[in-house]
């Protein structure tokens, strides 16, 4: 069961890169388009290995493994989109319940995968502990309070559950379709072509001018190197994460993989709660007896559904 602990690492890597994803979206990469072309274009990096890994698979297999990276940019765009508009939290909290439940729809439907009971006890258990996460209260600043109060909070935050969902469901659909992809086609190869098609598709954001400009601005002189080094070191951190995740996906079942990724916001919780004792000023958490002892279930019933997977 090698692939429990390389997708326990991936979801280690992607929830770092979750809390500084957050940052970078309020702060510095403010067009969830211009982010998303900076991600997948940074994602080419990995074709340096190509003279010696990349072969021609075939017409099928070529067109099906860009089609495959355009599904993964449009998860990631309409991510981030969320993220923009959404907390950050519960807005990945959402995305992640739901994308091993569309997993496991389209696994059953599409490959007639089966599973034990112990595995649909585990994958149960992690289910619910997202949903304890979804259950934690949200920020009562005075603008939240605000926006309630003029019936617009609730507009923003429907709008930013439907591109969450949106979201969710490319992301399982991506999923589905590198698994099959790697069930058929050497690991390496596939996913180098299916970067590539991620690549190529991010370029309709250079369409518009106001994304064009957007993305320009991200290598414009007056913006800060630490900025850029930030976004360079998250993008490796998250790159790292997302290679392990797939490799994660060639060896074990899809939908259980997905389904681990609750453990992703049980070391999401931990993180953002080390960073907002050390950074307040920066990751800001609201805290009482009550969160801390939510969080702490919500660990233990991942960790309980984790145990189950793994038998």
């Amino acid at each position: 069961m090698n692939w429990i602990f390389i997708a326990l690492s991936a979801y280690l890597f992607l929830a770092i890169t979750n809390l500084l994803d957050k940052f970078l979206v309020d702060r510095v990469l403010k067009n969830s388009k211009a982010y998303a072309f900076v991600v997948c274009i940074m994602g080419l990096v990995v074709l340096i290995i190509a003279p010696w890994f990349m072969k021609w698979p075939g017409l099928f297999w070529f067109a099906f493994n860009l089609f495959s990276g355009f599904l993964f940019a449009i998860a990631l765009w309409t991510l981030y989109e969320a993220l923009k508009r959404g907390e950050a939290a519960k807005t990945l909290v959402y995305i992640g319940g739901l994308t091993p439940v569309f997993s496991i729809l389209l696994s059953i439907i599409l490959f007639n995968e089966v599973y034990t009971r112990n595995q649909w006890v585990g994958m149960s258990f992690l289910l619910i502990g997202v949903f304890i996460i979804a259950l934690l209260p949200e920020s009562r600043s005075f603008s939240s309070r605000l926006l309630h109060k003029l019936g617009l909070r609730n507009i923003h935050i429907r709008y930013a559950l439907r591109i969450a969902t949106i979201s969710a469901l490319f992301y399982a659909f991506y999923f589905i379709a590198s698994k099959y992809a790697y069930n058929n086609q050497p690991f390496v190869n596939a996913f180098l072509w299916n970067r590539l098609g991620a690549g190529l598709f991010v370029l309709i954001f250079l369409i518009r001018k106001k994304d064009r400009l957007a993305i320009y601005s991200v290598f414009h002189k007056s913006v800060p190197k630490k900025n850029k080094r930030l976004v360079v070191f998250n993008q490796l951190l998250g790159s790292s994460g997302f290679i392990l995740q797939n490799y994660a996906i060639s060896l074990g079942p899809v939908a259980i993989v997905n389904a681990m990724q609750g453990f992703q916001y049980a070391f999401l919780l931990v993180l953002s709660s080390v960073f907002a004792f050390f950074l307040p000023h920066v990751f800001k958490e609201k805290s009482s007896r009550k969160i801390v002892f939510q969080k702490i279930c919500a660990i233990l019933v991942i960790g309980i559904g984790l145990a189950f997977i793994a038998l």
